[in-house]
């Protein structure tokens, strides 16, 4: 998908972490992930390294992405650069991924069609090794990334396109529809450090003015680990929404995303591959 095509896609954000390996892995993964000529805007929240800096300009020189890089002098932490950055994109929609993120193919198209498909959808999330309530292929637990990533993402694509409710997004990666976020007001930087925090605020607003946050169960993002919040930030929901933890521990508990996780696993198994990853499903 290259020229005009490519401007429908939503602009990809991506917060440079200090991480010089994940963000090394992510750069590749979007590179063979994702279409030609997609936006994609990385902003340095002053965080990387002379490597990692060194990193990000070798991939600019060679990816075939219509790439963007700025570099604040100054830290002005997670959450507030974020807002920076959505403030900055109008109400156009985006796709932020986490900085130790890796695609896998054709995830940015599931994930447009997946807004696409209903209208009352504000957040988009898909599967992820680490993913919290969106977790494949187990619940809730932290599994190695897919050693195959096209088996994966080809499993992923079959799936059905229904798309379930999530407790909230999760931030691995999530498409964001920017007349949703406009609505909603944006994240709250004055009361969150962590964006892990920060998107749970903004999905549990976005429900309450009747916006879904859904599960693309067509595409899949892999992570070394799950997101955590900053010291103090699940007080602030606690105080703010304090039917959360009750929702979230009955998402867990119940697993209503249960059908679809097996499904999945049916899905890949049915696929083959020359190295088949029978030991995620023991």
């Amino acid at each position: 998908m290259t020229g005009a095509s490519a401007l429908q896609l939503p602009i990809i954000l991506l917060p440079i972490g200090v991480d010089d390996d994940a963000l090394d892995a992510c750069l590749g993964s979007l590179d063979a992930g994702t279409p030609d000529g997609t936006r994609i805007w990385l902003a340095d929240d002053a965080q990387a390294s002379p490597r990692g800096l060194a990193i990000v300009e070798r991939w600019l020189q060679r990816t075939r992405l219509q790439a963007d890089y700025t570099r604040r002098p100054r830290p002005v932490g997670e959450v507030a650069h974020l807002d920076e950055m959505l403030r900055a994109c109008g109400d156009a929609d985006v796709v932020i991924l986490a900085p130790d993120a890796q695609p896998l193919p054709g995830w940015l198209q599931q994930m447009v069609a997946c807004l696409a498909r209903d209208a009352s959808i504000a957040t988009a999330t898909p599967w992820c090794n680490a993913g919290e309530a969106a977790s494949w292929p187990r619940l809730g637990e932290i599994s190695p990334p897919p050693a195959d990533f096209e088996r994966t993402a080809r499993a992923c694509a079959g799936m059905p396109p229904a798309h379930p409710e999530l407790p909230a997004a999760v931030a691995h990666a999530v498409a964001l529809r920017g007349s949703a976020r406009k609505r909603a007001g944006g994240l709250d930087a004055s009361s969150y450090m962590s964006w892990y925090a920060a998107l749970i605020d903004l999905s549990l607003r976005l429900a309450g003015l009747g916006w879904r946050n859904a599960l693309c169960e067509t595409a899949f993002v892999a992570r070394g680990g799950e997101g955590l919040p900053a010291d103090g930030d699940m007080d602030t929901i606690n105080a703010r929404w304090p039917a959360w933890h009750a929702r979230l521990a009955g998402c867990l508990m119940e697993d209503p995303l249960r059908p679809y996780r097996e499904n999945l696993t049916r899905i890949y198994m049915d696929i083959g591959s020359p190295e088949p990853q029978r030991q995620l499903f023991q």
